[in-house]
């Protein structure tokens, strides 16, 4: 269970990042109250961070070889493998050796939060593609990134519906591709848990804003 203090801070970042990114959210007298609206964003709230706990034990030997790291983002909960765990170089043919960990975030996905939608994103490092035969690092990051989802639909019977899949290449790196470490780290598949944030089907008064609408 999470106590008071850690949902009022978890609420406090969720509500500051609609804020930051632009959306307003409207609340009327004749809705739902106040309370209850924030009630159900601490539930969705809270369902991340269960995910999270339940990761943080069954990946527990991963994280602690630094071969996947799990992050509370404003996006979702983030669950980031490097490239080299799940493929080999310049391929995108998930070994077999790296399913089991990926098994750990099924059974999470199926029994957690079986309400949550997925994300798959895969993303590379900057060096140019030589001899793997893809045309650029843009199709091996969209090859890697539908594998996991392919893995998820064909060999695990997770729903297509709850699944997208976006190769971002070597374009959003979270350390500088100028040292073989920095390139490692920028290697990588991330599963996003998203959040289930719906837009409102209530009339809205003139000149209102509502929060756009998110997967379901």
């Amino acid at each position: 269970m999470l106590n008071k203090r850690t949902i009022a801070i978890l609420t406090v970042i969720f509500l500051f990042s609609f804020l930051i990114s632009g959306c307003t959210v409207i609340f009327q007298k004749g809705r739902r109250s106040d309370v209850q609206k924030i009630k159900d964003l601490e539930g969705r709230l809270s369902e991340l961070e269960m995910a999270k706990r339940s990761l943080e034990k069954s990946l527990s030997k991963e994280i602690q070889d630094k071969q996947v790291t799990l992050e509370m983002a404003e996006k979702g909960l983030v669950v980031t493998f490097l490239s080299e765990i799940l493929f080999d170089s310049g391929k995108a043919k998930i070994k077999k050796e790296a399913m089991p960990s990926l098994d750990k975030v099924v059974d999470v996905v199926k029994n957690v939060v079986p309400g949550l939608n997925i994300g798959i994103e895969g993303h590379t490092d900057n060096q140019p593609i030589k001899r793997s035969g893809w045309k650029s690092n843009w199709e091996l990051s969209t090859a890697r990134a539908t594998s996991v989802i392919h893995y998820f639909i064909n060999e695990k019977g997770i729903a297509p519906q709850r699944l997208a899949a976006i190769g971002y290449g070597e374009f959003r790196p979270v350390a500088s591709n100028d040292t073989p470490e920095g390139r490692r780290k920028n290697r990588r598949v991330e599963i996003v848990i998203l959040p289930k944030i719906s837009k409102s089907t209530e009339p809205i008064g003139k000149g209102e804003l509502q929060a756009p609408k998110y997967m379901k």
